[in-house]
């Protein structure tokens, strides 16, 4: 076994994933309504911010895995008739663990890879630039208050950009819930979010979570998450 099969089985492994699957030798992904989106770029369009391996383990296998087990906690229930949107924002605190886990996990991983690109970094422009400078003062300040919601959202989660009526909010959510679920503490729209589980950057960064959290600034697509903000209304 070589370097990269060692990490990729390690690396599997320690995040609840079969040792045959995170080599690549799992089974097709499960019939159900939800699909696994292909990514919109190459693994490796996005290197050296987010490495080519990650990218492969964090795609191919992690957001598959909740695709699979959302096929499966959703087969013979009325959620399997819904779109992913929909069945996002009905995940109540009584909504079955696998269903609230998988959703959220394939909802946001299927959102995080389109506001990601290899031309990204830069600054907003236009109406979210004005959000952004009315909320947080100015573009750099965001960026603090965006690095302290990453670095403090204590052990697995995401931090979100959030459409607040005409302005924004930076929120964070544990595990894989998002601000579309009704149990989330502030709802919201998405426009930007970030994945600050390690699986996210573990194999470039370790345990430098600051520094994955400052290289996304350079591949965030402004264009896409103005887009959001604007559809947003």
């Amino acid at each position: 076994m070589n370097r990269s099969e060692f990490l990729k089985l390690a690396f599997g492994a320690s995040l609840g994933l079969t040792a045959l699957q995170s080599l690549g030798f799992g089974p097709a992904q499960t019939e159900g309504p939800f699909k696994l989106p292909p990514l919109p770029y190459d693994a490796s369009a996005l290197e050296p911010h987010i490495d080519k391996m990650t990218m492969e383990i964090h795609h191919d296998r992690h957001h598959k895995a909740y695709v699979d087990n959302l096929n499966k906690a959703v087969a013979g229930t009325d959620m399997a008739k819904m779109s992913i949107d929909d069945l996002v924002k009905n995940i109540s605190s009584s909504t079955p663990a696998a269903i609230r886990n998988n959703g959220g996990g394939h909802w946001n991983h299927a959102f995080f890879w389109t506001i990601l690109s290899p031309k990204g970094g830069g600054t907003p422009t236009g109406a979210l630039a004005t959000a952004i400078n009315q909320k947080y003062g100015s573009f750099d300040k965001f960026k603090e208050e965006w690095a302290k919601a990453a670095a403090g959202r204590f052990g697995s989660g995401w931090v979100w950009l959030i459409r607040d009526g005409n302005g924004v909010d930076i929120v964070s959510t544990p595990n894989q819930d998002n601000p579309l679920m009704k149990l989330a503490d502030k709802q919201g729209t998405p426009v930007m979010g970030l994945d600050v589980w390690e699986h996210a950057y573990y194999l470039k960064y370790q345990n430098r979570r600051a520094d994955y959290v400052t290289a996304a600034w350079n591949v965030f697509d402004w264009n896409k998450i103005g887009q959001n903000f604007a559809n947003a209304r």
